[in-house]
């Protein structure tokens, strides 16, 4: 009899920044697919989902990886369900209108390595402040990157789990790196997100390094966090018209409350009109201008304006479930019909 180890992972219900738990279950002669996994429960009082008296929520499976770190092992990610099989408050994935996959989304997920004895990024001395920003952006070198074993090895547990990432590379602050993942349909896409950050912060504890996902952990002249969030569906990847992608870029921008509302706490504290952002309170888009809230990238113009739109304000710390609802929403309620092409 085989006895395999599934690790349930799942959101919580702090405020206003969502934490991963996660918990075992130990099943004999598991098949390894999604359909045999059951529900399973777990103590809301305790993640700020329920109330004591009524603790039961459940965890319905959505996705399963082979876990890489664990002998007969599986990741199975899952949403929050009240007692009654509705979704939780808590469960932003329930709240995504996908249902045909046809946007497809690239998110670009940032971070710090924080050192938790100094209480500062990977690489910052004990006092004071390393060199200023510049080498450290794809930079090779001792004095220049830190914690690239760490990041390695993540990337290698991100592809043994079958997560469908597309790169990774040191980021611009000292301690910063980032990894992007691809995915065609919205929940799929944050489905990957956030086991990818699982593994990040599990794999981080063999060497006593936390993940910071602040998007402004070092104030300063030091650069912040962000989950650029690349997106498109059969409009922006067919459209072949320049006044298609402004109408959807001016679609977005009078929706500007909603979305950041949803693009991660303090993010007001990254989105100042510096360090490559526009500020929280503008709304702009351009062609290859990474101050902007959206970039339309060169690549989409010089595919004949089929491609694609970047919107950068997504905070790092930002639930990728609901930016890509938020998106969609907007994006679907836009009617292209009577613009030129």
């Amino acid at each position: 009899m085989t006895k395999s180890k599934l690790e349930y992972i799942w959101l919580d219900g702090y405020k206003p920044t969502q934490s991963l738990r996660s918990k075992t279950k130990v099943l004999s002669d598991f098949s390894g697919k999604l359909e045999d996994c059951p529900i399973w429960s777990f103590d809301g009082s305790s993640t700020e989902q329920a109330e004591g008296g009524s603790s039961d929520c459940l965890l319905k499976p959505v996705a399963i990886f082979p876990d890489p770190d664990r002998k007969n092992g599986f990741l199975v990610m899952t949403e929050v369900l009240n007692a009654d099989h509705t979704p939780h408050e808590s469960n932003g994935r329930a709240t995504i209108d996908d249902d045909d996959n046809d946007f497809w989304f690239g998110f670009e997920q940032e971070y710090f390595f924080w050192d938790i004895e100094t209480n500062k990024p990977l690489g910052f001395p004990d006092s004071g402040y390393p060199a200023p920003q510049g080498p450290y952006y794809c930079g090779v070198g001792a004095g220049k990157v830190y914690g690239r074993q760490i990041m390695d090895e993540h990337l290698d547990q991100c592809l043994e789990a079958g997560l469908n990432v597309e790169g990774i590379n040191g980021e611009v602050a000292t301690g910063q790196w980032e990894f992007q993942i691809f995915a065609k349909g919205a929940r799929e896409a944050g489905d990957q997100i956030w086991v990818g950050r699982y593994l990040a912060e599990r794999n981080a504890e063999k060497y006593g390094v936390a993940i910071n996902w602040h998007p402004k952990p070092v104030k300063g002249d030091w650069n912040g966090s962000g989950m650029h969030c690349n997106f498109s569906n059969s409009v922006l990847r067919e459209a072949g018209s320049e006044e298609v992608y402004n109408a959807i870029c001016d679609a977005i921008g009078e929706k500007v409350e909603e979305h950041i509302s949803v693009y991660g706490a303090d993010n007001d504290q990254r989105l100042t009109g510096l360090h490559e952002t526009q500020s929280i309170d503008q709304f702009s888009y351009g062609v290859s201008d990474r101050g902007a809230s959206i970039r339309i990238p060169i690549a989409t113009v010089e595919n004949g304006w089929k491609g694609w739109l970047e919107d950068r304000r997504p905070a790092s710390n930002a639930d990728p479930y609901k930016v890509a609802a938020v998106i969609i929403k907007t994006v679907k309620a836009v009617d292209v019909s009577a613009t030129p092409v």
